[in-house]
């Protein structure tokens, strides 16, 4: 409002007066943690990337041609070698064919904790001909090795790519103008190494011909003899010649070798960094994520890299974080995938298909941990696999329970319990449960993945709690501790506006005016209980909640309740024989 007026006139003035609408925020968005293929292009390793499709996380974690599945070969103590698959590309991938949206992966690594270091051939970058010939093979030339035995990287290359440029080239012109020019028959090329938009090397009138006149061009492997940053070896066929040898022109990215940590440092890589967003930690400084999971935790413990109880703590600090969210109220949860273990007889783990119902039960009660912000689904789920001709694998239902999730509140709406749905990619399950064993799980909150073959229903999810103490039923549904984050989260962001206005009448009734338009929307969809709006939730924030004391601290108090759906877990007809007139 203009403070004075002195010129007679019209003046027409814009007044805010109406209140602000809410907008629902998104508690879709994943979040995964594991060992990947590669770590490439925009993505860098314990740094979480955003993904929005499957073929966009082959983008930046699977090598170049690859379907992103890799697998892992161990010696055990008896000298037989035992295979391993990382379940993070199965999890990535079980998410968006179930419907997820977009997701946050954070790699730690390429290879497992402890593993030897492979040899040079197996992670240069392979340059080929223009008729897909192998060519050359880089490597990064490194520096000596850390004390922890970690290969260090050049200079500058930590947050940077070291790629390689190979563009047209013609020989080398003649020292004299009377000798005449060689023959330019396009087997030369130009070679430069490049950091970021620095051009740290050139090398020009390069050929594959190692027996060339150096007055006519250089060989190119004696060329990069003494490089400072890469190292490269011929790889072309030989008997053929240098023009169908040469290098295609194109941008190469050098791969770094892969990073394997001590095993010692394996809990610690997990945890991460807070302040450089790294690991499990940066996970959770994505403030859009709001599920989490690791399935590749498992696969650590079933190589002997974390022991059962390494195991619960990295569990235990995963639903600790989904139970912080200061300053704003927490609205994450972990998915926790059951570890193959046979509490009693041993902590080491076993096949996924000898994990009976009360194998689980049993480690759960062990485990002892219990929260809302938690949900764990049994058995683990058959799926194929493509780094093993399409077989069949086993691996952790985390993924594919999450996807579950993401589908159902776009087709249904948060407020619908993900259960009693199709869980997609499946083709088996370790284990099927019946009716009388998911008796003894489900009350301890433990969601049952089962088989309804006999009903023709195929496998659908037949659970929906939390890990919430089990007598504590008011946050016994996982659709209604996401429906309250929802509507807390939503709130806590659509009513930032707020914040240094005027604490008068005004002011609450505008707020309450928002919060209310808000609501009615959830229960005009179903979300809340009640035939009408009064009977599904209550504003208030007047001048009982709002007295002089309050006001003098800056304070502003708004009581909001609300009744949230519940799942209609158990449907229950009561039928008897009824006698017309009786």
């Amino acid at each position: 409002m203009a403070l004075d007026y002195f010129a007679p006139g019209v003046y027409v003035e814009e007044v805010d007066r109406g209140s602000r609408p809410i907008e629902g925020v998104s508690l879709s968005v994943a979040g995964f943690i594991g060992f990947t293929e590669d770590v490439r292009g925009d993505a860098e390793l314990f740094k979480p990337i955003m993904i929005t499709n499957f073929e966009q996380y082959l983008e930046y974690f699977g090598r170049p041609g690859s379907d992103g599945f890799t697998e892992y070969k161990k010696v055990e103590d008896d000298g037989t070698e035992t295979t391993y698959y990382p379940y993070l590309p199965f999890a990535v991938q079980g998410w968006f064919i179930n419907g997820g949206g977009r997701c946050w992966v954070t790699s730690i690594g390429t290879k497992l904790p402890g593993s030897p270091a492979p040899p040079e051939e197996e992670v240069a970058t392979k340059f080929l001909t223009p008729g897909g010939k192998p060519a050359l093979a880089f490597n990064l030339k490194l520096p000596e090795a850390a004390d922890d035995g970690v290969p260090a990287l050049p200079a500058g290359l930590n947050d940077n790519r070291l790629t390689v440029v190979i563009a047209e080239s013609t020989p080398k012109p003649p020292e004299s103008e009377d000798e005449d020019p060689p023959i330019d028959d396009g087997q030369f090329f130009k070679l430069s190494v490049v950091l970021g938009e620095s051009v740290l090397e050139e090398y020009d009138h390069l050929t594959m011909k190692s027996d060339v006149e150096t007055a006519v061009a250089d060989y190119v492997v004696t060329a990069l003899e003494d490089s400072e940053y890469v190292t490269l070896n011929d790889i072309s066929i030989t008997g053929q010649s240098p023009l169908s040898r040469r290098p295609a022109n194109g941008v190469y990215e050098i791969a770094p070798p892969p990073y394997i940590s001590p095993v010692s440092n394996a809990t610690r890589d997990i945890a991460g960094s807070r302040n450089d967003k790294k690991g499990m930690q940066g996970l959770f400084e994505v403030d859009e994520v709001a599920m989490v999971a690791f399935p590749d935790l498992m696969l650590l413990y079933q190589t002997g890299i974390l022991d059962l109880d390494q195991v619960h703590g990295v569990v235990e600090m995963m639903i600790s974080m989904c139970e912080n969210s200061f300053p704003g109220p927490p609205y994450r949860m972990a998915v926790i995938d059951p570890p193959p273990v046979k509490p009693g007889k041993s902590n080491d783990p076993v096949s996924p298909e000898q994990q009976k119902p009360q194998d689980v039960d049993a480690w759960l009660t062990a485990f002892n941990r219990r929260s809302m912000f938690g949900a764990l689904y049994y058995p683990w789920i058959k799926v194929a696999n493509p780094a093993n001709a399409g077989r069949p694998i086993f691996v952790p239902p985390c993924g594919h329970m999450m996807g579950v999730w993401c589908r159902v509140d776009e087709s249904r709406g948060i407020f619908k319990a993900p259960a009693n749905e199709t869980p997609r990619g499946v083709l088996g399950l370790a284990y099927e449960t019946n009716m009388r064993e998911q008796e003894l799980l489900n009350p301890k909150g433990i969601n049952c993945v089962r088989n309804f073959a006999n009903y023709n229903r195929g496998y659908l999810i037949w659970g929906a709690r939390t890990l919430v103490d089990p007598t504590n039923i008011q946050w016994r549904y996982i659709s209604v501790r996401r429906l309250m984050s929802y509507v807390e989260k939503s709130i806590e962001i659509g009513t930032q506006w707020v914040v240094f206005e005027p604490n008068d009448q005004d002011l609450w009734a505008r707020v309450t005016r928002t919060v209310t338009n808000f609501l009615e929307g959830l229960w005009r969809a179903g979300a809340l209980q009640g035939g009408s709006p009064a009977e599904s939730f209550y504003v208030k924030c007047d001048g009982e909640l709002n007295t002089n004391e309050t006001m003098m601290m800056g304070r502003l108090y708004i009581d909001v309740g609300v009744c949230p759906v519940r799942p209609a877990e158990f449907v229950i007809f009561r039928i008897s024989q009824w006698a017309p007139g009786s």
